[in-house]
């Protein structure tokens, strides 16, 4: 075989080799942390790498081959996953210019960037989604990854005003975080989604100083609730009607070390904030920096435990 054959042989060979492979991992972070932290793409087990990759390329080439506005959403979803995140806004972004009528388009690329701590863009991205969507009827959202019932259990509307006002909280501004919450209990059609709505409006309501519309709203809450994926919220619940302890919440002992860690950003933060809020700053110091240090750094617990150290920071 002559040289030219050669390199144009393996040439093709590496074509081929490549073709409907997903990038690999980036050297570069995915994120700045609001305390100047860089994080990058996370390890993580084999197969549950192999997952996303092969999910991933799917939704690449799906969108690829049909450029739709369902098609633009699941390739920004599924570089979400992966917590290629500002990718998945780049794609939203463009789908986005493709289909401008689209809220749901807006209320991901407004959950990318409350992951990348860009909380105003969040806002004005999920208030724009808010008016696209119209309240009814419910749309549902698929899933991701299926829960153990394999039904999905959120709507649009629902996501909207979820992210929406968790944005607001996240800035501190409590004031617009319940307004934004009292819209998205208007949406909880099951116990999954009123307890994850309540367990944020009771920490707006405490924050805010409002303790007795922070009692009223946890009587929505009963320990006889059916919950099929808000465990956490679920114990935080508790923990603010006094039946569980705050050490039994945050602790996230598991067989699955890789559960837990994400357990515990999701826990450690209602843990740190029911000290905050009872007047131990000290001690909800210390679970806002336990909370901090696992890998999760896309779990709105994590963002949330940050964003107050940021500001004890300031």
């Amino acid at each position: 075989m002559n040289m030219n054959l050669r390199f144009l042989f393996l040439l093709l060979v590496t074509v081929l080799l490549s073709c409907g492979k997903v990038e690999k991992r980036s050297n570069a972070p995915v994120l700045i942390s609001l305390l100047g932290k860089p994080y990058f793409e996370p390890r993580r087990p084999q197969n549950v790498q192999n997952l996303l990759d092969s999910n991933l390329r799917v939704a690449m080439d799906n969108w690829k081959a049909n450029p739709t506005e369902e098609n633009y959403i699941w390739y920004g979803r599924r570089l979400g996953y992966l917590s290629r995140f500002q990718e998945a806004i780049d794609i939203l972004t463009e789908g986005i210019a493709k289909f401008p009528a689209s809220g749901q388009l807006y209320r991901h690329r407004g959950h990318r960037f409350i992951s990348l701590r860009q909380f105003d863009q969040g806002i004005e991205d999920l208030k724009i989604a808010s008016k696209l969507v119209p309240p009814f009827p419910y749309e549902v959202e698929p899933d991701g990854v299926p829960n153990s019932i394999n039904t999905p259990l959120s709507s649009t509307q629902f996501n909207i005003y979820y992210h929406l006002a968790l944005a607001y909280y996240l800035k501190g501004d409590f004031g617009n975080a319940e307004l934004a919450y009292n819209e998205c209990l208007k949406t909880c059609t099951n116990d999954d989604l009123l307890v994850a709505c309540v367990d944020w409006m009771y920490m707006t309501y405490r924050r805010a100083g409002k303790e007795e519309l922070a009692r009223s709203i946890l009587s929505k809450v009963n320990r006889s609730m059916a919950i099929v994926e808000n465990d956490s919220y679920f114990k935080r619940c508790q923990l603010y009607q006094g039946f569980l302890p705050p050490d039994s919440v945050l602790d996230v002992n598991a067989s699955d070390a890789d559960q837990a860690d994400l357990a515990l950003a999701t826990q450690g933060y209602g843990v740190g904030n029911w000290y905050l809020c009872n007047g131990d700053s000290a001690k909800a110091k210390e679970v806002f920096e336990k909370t901090v240090s696992g890998k999760y750094f896309g779990a709105f617990g994590f963002i949330a435990a940050e964003a107050e150290l940021a500001r004890w920071k300031k």
